[in-house]
């Protein structure tokens, strides 16, 4: 026989030998591995010791109207959003506002802040069909503004 406390599958027969639960034959099977094994010998004496004690114990006398008090405090009703918040209300009226306005505060601050700065939107060209001649003229445009833009110190500033 395996031992039942090295076995989880078979820790079901000790709690059901403390029990009293089992037959005789797997009970009689049990206390010859109870006399040979002191785990499962400290199991069931304590086990006895716990049903034990439940025996003994007695519970507390029940009020007269107890059962009155029970179903006035069952018909009140409440919803559940006060059950939730009646715990938490002195938190939230003395510490919780100022909190939750400072972490607004903060958390818009960083929006602001963290928001990228808006791109001028992209003007994609329009396709132009020019001539050979048009396209010469323009070049010749942009040379003479190059040659003007070398002319101007880069340090001076347009006067208006």
């Amino acid at each position: 026989m395996k031992c039942p406390i090295q076995s989880p599958e078979h820790a079901e027969r000790l709690l059901a030998y403390c029990a009293h639960k089992l037959d005789s034959r797997r009970a009689a099977l049990l206390e010859e591995h109870i006399r040979n094994c002191p785990e499962c010998a400290d199991f069931v004496q304590g086990q006895r010791a716990v049903w034990q004690a439940l025996d003994t114990w007695e519970a507390a006398p029940v009020s007269p109207d107890f059962d009155r008090r029970l179903y006035q405090r069952i018909q009140q009703e409440v919803s559940w959003w006060e059950l939730l918040m009646r715990p938490l209300r002195p938190l939230v009226v003395r510490q919780g506002l100022p909190i939750a306005a400072a972490a607004c505060v903060v958390m818009v601050a960083g929006f602001l802040l963290q928001r990228p700065a808006e791109l001028p939107p992209v003007v994609v060209p329009a396709q132009v069909e020019a001539s050979a001649d048009q396209v010469e003229h323009a070049i010749d445009d942009m040379e003479i503004l190059r040659e003007l833009n070398h002319l101007v110190p880069p340090d001076a500033s347009p006067r208006m």
